[in-house]
């Protein structure tokens, strides 16, 4: 760690999640439920009464943190950790006999799914080292969200906010029809997303080695070459899926199923947020104008942007998805939300409260047709 750096430092705070997960393991009751109170209660309480900072770094200060490993390994431990926590999660809830005590720490678990596996996840799952890719998604295999990797690189960031990107939500629709329409399309993305990518394969191996019979290159690159990166997931996912049930029988893994399907839910509900309303305008048939900070709501508030890693300053992130979290930045053009992701992942919660604070304002540049 550069030591002249100490605000790194803050992202600490990421780690409080886990703690909270601590707490609702060894305890029973409404105690199991305290991640869930502190994610959706403490949290965005304080952020309604602390102030957004939009302020951006000095390029020397971009500089130390653009070297400073730090940032890196705050994210690398998160890895390990959130295969501990599934491993205790599984341990503890195989013996948990309430109703309540299941659901709180299954809550908990889901939570660390979203904001660890799923978050954490896409996080590396942008830079360019192979590594860290694969720490990616060892990450999303933990939220049995493994496609994410392939639809959200290549599809959700190619076409975000144009209506054929799933992960954008139209105006005026609800959260509750965008959930279901985003996973089921992302998902069935993500396959056509590989399958071009196989095609392209195929085609320079026959142009490569025109002699060998097409069956010959396409088992090659589905099962000799290992590039068919949905099939390597759906294996792994079901090689984990196989562990748990070995080792901890139906219980534990429609538990874990359960915990996993909560994480999704969380990140489909930040996809929601992130877009919602917002549109790129179609230069030609086939071709919209590049993606900017105006096509993404952004968030300044604090601990939201601790907690989650910068996030909220998504409006950045999709202008330049390459840029490491640390150094992401505010854009005055970008729209902005009335508070941090937590608490606006709250009021999504309740359409006919959400469209009366948002519709309005949505920039008139970048609305969606009703």
């Amino acid at each position: 760690m550069n030591f002249k750096n100490l605000r790194a430092l803050k992202y600490l705070l990421a780690y409080s999640l886990p703690f909270t997960v601590a707490i609702s393991f060894i305890h029973d009751g409404w105690l199991t439920f305290i991640p869930l109170i502190y994610a959706f209660g403490f949290i965005p309480g304080m952020e309604l009464l602390l102030k957004a900072d939009p302020s951006n770094l000095e390029q020397i200060e971009k500089e130390i943190r653009r070297e400073d490993r730090f940032y890196d390994w705050l994210l690398y431990l998160l890895v390990p950790l959130q295969y501990f926590f599934l491993f205790w999660f599984l341990v503890v809830i195989t013996d948990t006999n309430s109703s309540l005590d299941f659901w709180g720490r299954s809550t908990a678990m889901g939570i660390l799914c979203g904001v660890i596996g799923i978050n954490v996840g896409h996080e590396l799952g942008h830079r360019h080292s192979k590594g860290e890719q694969l720490l990616a998604k060892l990450l999303l295999f933990s939220s049995l969200y493994g496609h994410f990797f392939v639809e959200h690189n290549y599809g959700h960031h190619k076409r975000v906010a144009t209506t054929e990107d799933p992960a954008t939500a139209r105006k005026n629709e609800m959260l509750y029809v965008f959930w279901m329409r985003s996973i089921f399309f992302s998902y069935w993305d993500a396959w056509k997303i590989q399958g071009d990518f196989v095609k392209s394969y195929l085609r320079q191996a026959q142009k490569a080695q025109p002699k060998i019979p097409t069956s010959v290159h396409w088992f090659k690159i589905h099962f000799i070459q290992w590039r068919n990166e949905m099939l390597n997931i759906h294996l792994a996912q079901a090689a984990l899926l196989g562990l748990i049930f070995y080792a901890f029988g139906w219980f534990g893994l429609q538990a874990f199923i359960t915990a996993a399907f909560l994480g999704i839910i969380l990140l489909e509900t930040v996809n929601y947020i992130e877009h919602y309303g917002l549109k790129r305008a179609k230069i030609s048939p086939r071709r919209y104008e590049s993606a900017n900070p105006q096509h993404s709501w952004n968030s300044d508030h604090l601990i939201g942007r601790m907690v989650l890693f910068e996030l909220s300053r998504h409006s950045d992130h999709h202008a330049h998805p390459h840029k490491k979290y640390q150094l992401l930045e505010h854009f005055d053009e970008s729209p902005q939300l009335p508070t941090g992701y937590p608490g606006m992942m709250l009021l999504a919660s309740i359409p006919p409260l959400w469209f009366a604070v948002m519709n309005s304002r949505i920039p008139k540049s970048g609305l969606q047709p009703d």
